[in-house]
C-alpha cells in the first residue's frame, strides 16, 4: 500500500468519526475551508523548489545535538521533510513511510532529517512513537520553514477550532504565534541545489518516498 493510500484510508476513517479521534462532523468543512484558502493563496508555488539553492540551517535535534545541513551535505545528498508536529496523524504516517524507506535512502548515500516547529520534548515523542532512525530537528518559531517559504499563519477561525479541540499549538511549539509549515519534502544535492521538491498546502497529500530514489541515484552517479 502506498503512503497516499494509507493517508486516504486514515482520512476516510477520520471523517467517519471513528475512534480514536471521534471527530465531530462539523469540523471537517472548517478544515477543508482552511486548506482551500491556503491552496488559493499560491504560497506553495512561491516556496523553495527544484533548481533553487536551499537555505542552509543549523538546528538542534530531539536530544539537543547540533545538526548542520552543510556538514550533512559534505557526506552526500540530503533528504529534508518538513512536518507539522507529533499531534498530526498524517505527519506520523509520513514519518513512518520515510523510516521504512531509510535503508534504501542510506544505501544510495543520502542522509535524512525531519524538521518541525515543535519543542524538543515533542520531537523526542515523534522519534519514540514512530521508531525513527533519523533525527527530528527543532525549528524554533518556524524560522527555517520560513526560509524555505513554507511557514504560514493559521486563520482566526482555524485557531478557534484548534483551541476548541485542545490542539494547543503555542504549547506544542513553545511559541505564542499560531503558525505551521506547509508539509514539504526536498532532496538537496551536495552543491546545495534542490534536486527534488514537493510542497503541498493540502496536508492530507504526501508523495511516496520511492519518488526520490531515482533523483538521488542520479545525483550520486553524476
Amino acid at each position: 500500500m502506498s503512503l497516499q493510500d494509507k493517508l486516504d484510508a486514515f482520512k476516510a476513517d477520520f471523517k467517519a468519526g471513528k475512534p480514536p479521534y471521534h471527530a465531530p462532523p462539523e469540523i471537517h468543512p472548517i478544515m477543508e475551508r482552511a486548506t482551500a484558502e491556503l491552496i488559493a493563496s499560491g504560497q506553495a508555488a512561491r516556496a523553495i523548489k527544484a533548481g533553487d539553492r536551499a537555505p542552509t540551517f543549523r538546528l538542534k535535534d530531539q536530544d539537543g545535538n547540533d545538526v548542520s545541513s552543510v556538514d550533512l551535505l559534505a557526506k552526500g545528498p540530503l533528504v529534508v521533510t518538513f512536518y507539522r508536529g507529533v499531534w498530526c496523524p498524517y505527519c506520523n504516517l509520513e514519518l513512518q513511510a520515510l523510516n521504512e524507506a531509510l535503508p534504501q535512502l542510506q544505501a544510495l548515500g543520502a542522509n535524512v532529517v525531519a524538521i518541525s516547529p515543535q519543542t524538543a520534548v515533542n520531537s523526542r515523542k515523534s522519534v519514540r512513537t514512530n521508531h525513527l532512525g533519523f533525527p527530528v530537528l527543532v525549528d524554533a518559531h518556524g524560522e527555517t520553514g520560513a526560509a524555505f517559504g513554507l511557514r504560514f499563519n493559521l486563520p482566526d477561525y482555524l485557531v478557534d477550532l484548534y483551541t476548541m479541540l485542545k490542539n494547543d499549538l503555542p504549547a506544542f511549539n513553545n511559541d505564542p504565534g499560531w503558525t505551521l509549515p506547509m508539509p514539504a519534502r526536498y532532496v538537496i544535492g551536495q552543491d546545495g541545489i534542490v534536486l527534488y521538491s514537493e510542497v503541498n498546502p493540502d496536508y492530507t497529500h504526501r508523495p511516496d518516498p520511492s519518488d526520490m530514489f531515482p533523483v538521488i541515484d542520479k545525483a550520486v552517479h553524476a
